[in-house]
């Protein structure tokens, strides 16, 4: 209570609402950029090109180049372009310092705008909370680690203010993301949500003056709710299991293969990048639909799944969720981006496919399939359950139920069920010396760089 009534918090309150406001904006204007660049070069300029039949091929290259791009920018800038989400959401290390930040916005501007399977979530949070810690040290050189942390949260906060639907969802997902708790969870918050509130503002803003969109997650057709049943819940089991079986493969790949990245970081980075455009021109050559399905975060895709789900078959929801299974895990071992919408895609994928087995419902199965791929992949539970829910909106309550039963079983299998071994440190993506082997991937020393 004493420090929240000082005169510092205070100034720190206001620090944080004028720091939100151009976080904010270029956070909405890196997304802007990644949706232009997406929309010209998988849209537009192969239409320019080869007219209304663009060859299934068009993907190969582009992601190819990505993966070049990425990798180059990985093995020559400060910073690493950020963390490897081969290793899901963690903050350890702090923010980002100054000279990291180019790398992070490169790493991250190539990798979601030319195909990879990851979103921008994990992106804008390093960004966010590095623009504000450099702020904090530009106007206070010997500012506390305590007020650097504060502001570097509120940052975040601001840079994914609407990215999940809700001001409030995004603050969750950094709250058990950084595990903070107690006292320290309200001298966070305060500032963060402040941020967050005038981060909203701007999207909203600048939605309606430039008409860019909103680039927040949100579906455009909700299928009807159902009240639960047992049958619903005995799915929502089996879909928890599921989930957990799907979202240990994905780790499986990404992290095994690592040591083949490290190997040599440009040349396999391009290599992995051809791969995922090759899975997305198999999807489109066996099932007709477009490739698009398969590459890039989902975000944008998963409405209309969702919207059209009664135009897949069985068959070609399993190819779809095999592919961008190995898309995405593809991605997580090299390239640089978020884990949450991809996880959301398949999980959605997941559900769809199950809503017709006897009993189940399409609106419990999606809730429940996405819940459970989140907790499964990011082993954040209570991030995962309002993921789900209140992304049906006012539909989620009815839902909540079966989502909660998929989740905590998606959740106990992953903590239970030993996985893929962590060839490296994830605090400073490199390879373990033998020494550190013993230690684990906390408390390491760096690594030498490459």
């Amino acid at each position: 209570m004493a420090v929240i009534r000082s005169r510092s918090y205070l100034s720190a309150l206001v620090l944080a609402a004028v720091l939100g406001i151009p976080i904010s904006a270029i956070a909405y204007g890196f997304l802007a950029l990644v949706d232009k660049i997406q929309t010209g070069l998988f849209d537009q300029w192969p239409h320019h090109l080869f007219g209304s039949q663009v060859p299934a091929w068009w993907p190969v290259p582009l992601v190819a180049l990505c993966g070049l791009l990425v990798g180059m920018t990985i093995r020559f800038l400060p910073g690493n372009g950020g963390h490897s989400p081969a290793f899901g959401f963690h903050t350890d290390g702090g923010a980002p310092i100054d000279r990291e930040l180019p790398g992070i916005v490169l790493a991250a501007l190539v990798t979601l705008a030319l195909g990879a399977v990851l979103g921008p979530e994990a992106p804008l949070i390093a960004i966010g909370g590095g623009l504000a810690a450099l702020t904090v040290r530009l106007l206070k050189r010997d500012a506390p680690p305590m007020a650097l942390t504060i502001m570097a949260s509120a940052g975040s906060f601001a840079a994914i203010s609407t990215l999940l639907g809700s001001p409030l969802l995004g603050a969750f997902l950094i709250m058990e993301v950084a595990g903070v708790s107690g006292v320290t969870l309200s001298l966070v918050a305060l500032p963060g949500l402040l941020a967050s509130g005038m981060g909203a503002l701007v999207f909203v803003g600048l939605d309606s003056w430039t008409g860019l969109g909103t680039f927040s997650l949100a579906l455009t057709s909700v299928p009807a709710a159902v009240d639960p049943t047992v049958a619903t819940m005995a799915w929502a089991l089996v879909i928890g299991v599921a989930a957990a079986a799907l979202a240990w493969v994905v780790r499986f790949v990404g992290l095994a293969l690592r040591p083949v990245v490290h190997l040599n970081r440009v040349l396999v980075t391009a290599c992995f990048g051809a791969l995922v455009g090759v899975s997305a021109m198999v999807y489109q050559l066996v099932s007709g639909h477009a490739a698009t399905q398969v590459l890039f975060s989902g975000q944008s895709a998963l409405p209309t799944l969702v919207e059209h789900a009664a135009d897949y078959s069985v068959g070609v929801l399993v190819l779809l969720i095999a592919c961008k299974m190995l898309a995405y895990g593809l991605s997580l071992s090299a390239f640089r981006g978020g884990p949450v919408f991809p996880a959301m895609f398949i999980g959605a994928a997941l559900g769809i496919a199950m809503s017709g087995l006897p009993g189940m419902s399409l609106a419990p199965a999606i809730a429940a399939g996405i819940g459970a791929m989140c907790a499964a992949m990011l082993r954040l539970p209570l991030t995962s359950t309002l993921l789900a829910t209140l992304l049906l909106g006012s539909d989620g309550v009815a839902v909540t139920p079966q989502v909660v039963v998929a989740v905590v079983v998606a959740f106990v299998i992953t903590m239970v069920v030993p996985g893929p071994a962590l060839p490296e440190d994830p605090a400073t993506d490199r390879p373990r010396l033998p020494a550190q082997q013993a230690q684990g991937p906390v408390g390491v020393a760096p690594a030498a760089p490459h």
